[in-house]
């Protein structure tokens, strides 16, 4: 790159995944060759304004930013933020987005769209693998069609749940042996996500995963491992090594992941055997390419403790990348440092759009 290219990373949102997105955005931005890159940084606040900041990072992750930022003007937002972003009066032409969003309208094709439709090149996958990513029915769907295991599950609607919660509790409990999984179909970082041991616990968990979604998922328990790996690139794909996590709680929720100070632990490479580890890694790209990915993607499984069986759990289009977050340490282990990592993930967002 003979001149530095103008990267806007985009971070924050009205999903419940605020803060990890904070997170997440800080360590990109800091970890950004500065020789390389010009750096413009616009936050999206829980309230849903969009603002450009121009401070230090470290800000960011905090929340305090948004006290020196300055809010886009609506009826200009899209000029400002994506092809004239203003500094000291001199425009500056945006060459390639970076959003660092997770969850809804961040992870889930909606921005994508806003990139496409703007014509400019953006980080991760495109409009239908996000929106079909971030829907665990959908993709599950998808991911059995490809011939992977899926363990198995039930869609309820929040509205079934309002009208006569006690029928969708027999359903659940005439389909599956108690302990259950309830989560939100449209979230990430296991917000909203509960296990049931019992009756109280399963309709405490259909209300609590009502806060973040008009469609529920009820899966069975397996007894597993959980294995994690990366997926980096767009028409030729690679699989990282496997990383597996031991969580802290009973099982990896969003405190785990977020706020345990590494009580968690994680396993990098994952103590499989070498067919075993490369049964895995195959059925990585599998999914990867069941949705149409691109950029980037993590997949995560569940091997069972008994008969390692391998069953396909879900997929993150933009996967945390805090500090202690399995994409970028796994990608890490496999050679490629965070550096390196966003600057390969820059140049597949250019390669896909040229393309």
């Amino acid at each position: 790159m003979s001149e530095k290219l103008n990267v806007a990373v985009v971070f924050g949102g009205k999903s419940g995944e605020h803060e990890v997105s904070l997170m997440s955005a800080t360590n990109v931005i800091n970890a950004m060759d500065k020789d390389k890159y010009n750096i413009f940084m616009i936050g999206i606040t829980r309230q849903g304004k969009w603002m450009a900041y121009r401070g230090d990072a470290s800000k960011i992750i905090d929340s305090s930013w948004e006290k020196e930022a300055e809010e886009l003007d609506r009826e200009k937002t899209l000029d400002i933020m994506f092809y004239r972003f203003f500094k000291d009066g001199a425009g500056e032409k945006i060459d390639v987005v970076f959003p660092v969003l997770h969850g809804p309208n961040g992870e889930d094709g909606t921005i994508q769209g806003l990139f496409e439709m703007l014509d400019i090149p953006y980080v991760g996958c495109g409009v239908a693998a996000s929106a079909l990513g971030m829907d665990k029915a959908f993709s599950k769907q998808l991911f059995r069609d490809a011939g992977l295991n899926v363990g198995e599950y039930t869609v309820i609607l929040k509205r079934d749940i309002e009208k006569d919660i006690n029928s969708v509790v027999k359903l659940a409990e005439d389909k599956f042996k108690y302990p259950v999984f309830i989560k939100p179909a449209n979230m990430g970082s296991s917000v909203g996500i509960t296990k049931a041991h019992n009756r109280d616990e399963l309709e405490a968990g259909l209300k609590e995963a009502c806060k973040y979604d008009r469609k529920i998922i009820i899966e069975e328990n397996i007894n597993c491992r959980e294995v994690e790996c990366s997926v980096l690139g767009n028409n030729d794909p690679a699989a990282s090594v496997l990383g597996e996590i031991i969580p802290s709680h009973e099982f990896y929720d969003y405190v785990a992941k977020y706020f345990d100070d590494g009580k968690s632990t994680l396993i990098i490479p994952a103590k499989f055997s070498e067919s075993k580890t490369r049964e895995i890694r195959e059925a990585a790209i599998k999914a990867y390419k069941a949705l149409d990915c691109c950029g980037m993607a993590r997949v995560d499984f569940l091997v069972d403790k008994e008969t390692e069986k391998v069953y396909i759990n879900e997929i993150n289009t933009i996967p945390g990348f805090t500090k202690i977050s399995m994409y970028p340490k796994l990608w890490d282990a496999a050679g490629l440092s965070y550096g390196k990592l966003i600057d390969r993930l820059i140049e597949l967002a250019i390669e896909r759009y040229n393309e």
